[in-house]
């Protein structure tokens, strides 16, 4: 009786709650959600119930772990039926709830029921759900510029608009920066080598030498956060972070807001602001390093600087990814008396925050097999307009970076192109 339960279609129950539906009360809550949901699914008969829960996630981000996993089974074929309490929970962005209700679940067979809303596919379309998606989405992007809204007159009145300081200090409950005993030593240390001739790359191997703990690492043992904590690396010292701390100006007891920012509220990651864009405030909090011995070490590092052919952005950088661990790789510039070599290597054997091999490759080669790619490409497009951009448009529905960057490493034109 077992394994006949088993076979049959899951029905998939889905709750999902935010850090903003919970100061609506209790009507959204996980716990409320779940009763609606079990109520509806054994009074309409529904059978082989599985729970898919995402709590503290918000509805624009479709990278959810219970979503992601519903999804997954969907593909599968393992789902009969969705149920959600109304069409908020599935998402607030009207395009890929769309894409989902009425592209994606239709073809896998899946019956989507939204309780609240009256949606059920199995009675046809209903004119109203598209109408529901967009006012969902306009939740989101009203309440995102009140957040921002907030945090702009936060900052702009001079209190830090970041739960986080830099590396050396700590926040009291008031929200001021107060001194880390224990991380600002190391701060300083690592201007007096600056101003000693090291490069940011020797002082991070000396701190790796002296078994100091990265700022991840301080972290993570103090808050359990696994951010930027890499376990068996924890006194292993990036160039990057120590570049990041002799750069940041908030040492000098300057707070700086608006360092960074979104650029939509689509967009999960975060993008640098110019200075112009930055907001200073002088004399918040007490310094770690002084004013002169700041800018003494902004004057070293730009007489530091390599020769310009070496100061260039590598033209794949950013782009070129490990084919084992998915690691960003970075480009490397060997040169001796008898040779000189320009290569991509892999960044977690590079940084050994991760085990891998030192996977490679030569910028010519690199750079020949891209050109000779894309003049297949750019050969096939000119002579297959529209089947060209009927692929591309193929490739932008299907979803997922990975999906589309997996194809098109294997996508080659047809023969005769």
């Amino acid at each position: 009786m077992l394994r006949q339960t088993n076979q049959q279609p899951i029905t998939a129950l889905y709750p999902r709650l935010s850090h903003e539906d919970e100061l609506q009360g209790e009507s959204n809550s996980i716990s409320n959600q779940k009763r609606i949901l079990e109520t509806y699914a054994k009074q309409n008969g529904f059978s082989n119930l599985r729970w898919y829960t995402d709590d503290g996630y918000s509805g624009a981000n479709f990278q959810r772990p219970g979503f992601q996993a519903m999804l997954a089974d969907i593909e599968a074929g393992k789902v009969g039926t969705v149920i959600v309490k109304d069409m908020s929970r599935l998402g607030r962005n009207y395009l890929q709830v769309g894409m989902y209700t009425e592209m994606i679940f239709p073809q896998k067979g899946v019956r989507f029921i939204a309780i609240n809303d009256g949606v059920d596919s199995a009675q046809g379309d209903n004119d109203f759900a598209p109408l529901r998606n967009i006012f969902n989405e306009w939740l989101v992007r009203d309440t995102s510029k009140k957040i921002k809204a907030v945090k702009r007159s936060k900052g702009m009145s001079g209190k830090p608009i970041t739960s986080k300081p830099v590396y050396g200090y700590l926040m009291d409950e008031d929200e001021n920066f107060i001194i880390d005993e224990e991380a600002a030593p190391v701060v300083k240390q690592i201007y007096n080598l600056c101003l000693a001739g090291n490069g940011p790359t020797k002082i991070a191997r000396m701190l790796t030498e002296q078994q100091i703990p990265t700022p991840g690492t301080l972290e993570y043992r103090r808050t359990g956060s696994t951010r930027r904590y890499h376990p068996g690396y924890e006194c292993k010292w990036a160039t990057n972070t120590v570049v990041h701390i002799l750069e940041n100006r908030e040492y000098t007891g300057c707070l700086v807001n608006f360092k960074t920012e979104k650029l939509s509220y689509k967009v999960k990651h975060s993008v640098e602001n110019p200075p112009e864009k930055q907001v200073i405030f002088e004399n918040h909090h007490e310094p770690i390093i002084d004013t002169q011995t700041w800018e003494r070490v902004q004057e070293l590092r730009k007489q530091r600087k390599r020769p310009n052919r070496y100061d260039e952005v590598g033209l794949f950088s950013g782009i070129l990814f490990c084919a084992d661990c998915g690691s960003v790789m970075y480009q490397q510039r060997y040169q001796t008396d008898k040779r000189k070599q320009d290569c991509y290597i892999c960044g977690n054997y590079k940084k050994r925050t991760h085990d891998c091999t030192a996977h490679f490759i030569r910028t010519d080669l690199l750079t020949a097999g891209v050109l000779s790619n894309l003049r297949k490409v750019t050969s096939y497009a000119a002579k297959h307009e529209a089947r060209f951009m009927k692929l591309l448009i193929e490739q932008n529905e299907d979803g997922g970076k990975r999906r589309n960057a997996a194809k098109k490493r294997n996508w080659k034109p047809p023969r005769n192109a």
